[in-house]
């Protein structure tokens, strides 16, 4: 059999993979006339660590493939250098977390600066130079959009949207009404949201740290496995029936279901987002 043949079927179940992963996230329609961007804008789009990563372990994989024979590594490589770091990386969650944790932070300092007297607005003003810096671009915006007069509701509302999240809703709807209606005690509603919002991060904490658990236990397992492989490659005999181009075509399935399982794990360890309050907008 042709030796391209293993890594041919290899690339395509792969490529059918990682199909399916697409086909498993939401993407928004286009509503406009499709695009078609050239290749050099999508690279561009790529972190630069990736594609040295990619690129590095693409030229590892065809040196072992002339060295070895093992075809399957032109493929393996290049993947495994891209996609586990995603498969395996920290979840999203946990930059949530501290945008939570600096939104209450945030809150808490306003609530402060409104305590000595000062308006909403130019307590939201006053906030800009001690915003936690996870939050700092949306702070930034709303007071630029305050000092270019727009209205406080809808600079709030525009607020809220760049923030986006059910808690962020919470207190840019609190300082809606509060802009609106001018009543006094709007320290302590603050102070207490702030508490509220404290609150929630702490059980977002326990909560991320019960579900690492079994990501760190994918990580160690995955490279445990890594390891087992090459070594048992390079040393011994066990592997020996998969270096032919039919056992080639077979251990790139049994590679691919194992991705598929980490890639399932990683979706059911996926929080999905509460509904937001407010509804979202495109600020100009």
């Amino acid at each position: 059999m042709n030796p391209l043949v293993p890594a041919l079927v290899s690339v395509l179940g792969v490529g059918g993979v990682m199909g399916l992963v697409a086909g498993l996230r939401r993407v928004p329609f286009p509503t406009g006339a499709p695009k078609t961007p050239r290749l050099l804008t999508r690279l561009a789009i790529v972190p630069r660590r990736v594609l040295i990563s990619g690129l590095l372990a693409a030229v590892a994989g065809v040196l072992v493939a002339l060295l070895s024979g093992w075809v399957i590594a032109i493929v393996v490589f290049p993947l495994a250098a891209v996609g586990l770091p995603v498969v395996l990386g920290v979840s999203d969650e946990s930059h949530t977390i501290e945008r939570l944790e600096g939104l209450a932070e945030w809150t808490r300092n306003l609530a402060g600066v409104i305590t000595v007297g000062v308006g909403l607005e130019g307590a939201l003003v006053a906030t800009l130079r001690t915003a936690p810096d996870v939050i700092r671009p949306e702070v930034t915006t709303l007071v630029g959009r305050i000092r270019s007069r727009w209205n406080t509701a809808e600079a709030l509302r525009a607020f809220a949207d760049q923030f986006n999240d059910s808690t962020g809703d919470l207190v840019a709807a609190t300082l809606i009404l509060a802009a609106q209606k001018r009543a006094d005690g709007l320290s302590q509603i603050l102070s207490g949201l702030a508490e509220s919002v404290s609150a929630e991060v702490a059980a977002r904490r326990h909560l991320e740290a019960d579900r690492s658990k079994p990501r760190q236990t994918a990580r160690i397992v995955t490279l445990i496995t890594v390891v087992c492989l090459v070594g048992m490659a390079a040393t011994g005999q066990y592997l020996e029936p998969y270096r032919s181009p039919m056992g080639q075509v077979v251990l790139s399935v049994l590679l691919s279901l194992y991705v598929v399982g980490l890639v399932v794990m990683r979706r059911m360890a996926r929080v999905k987002p509460l509904p937001r309050l407010l509804a979202s907008g495109d600020p100009s």
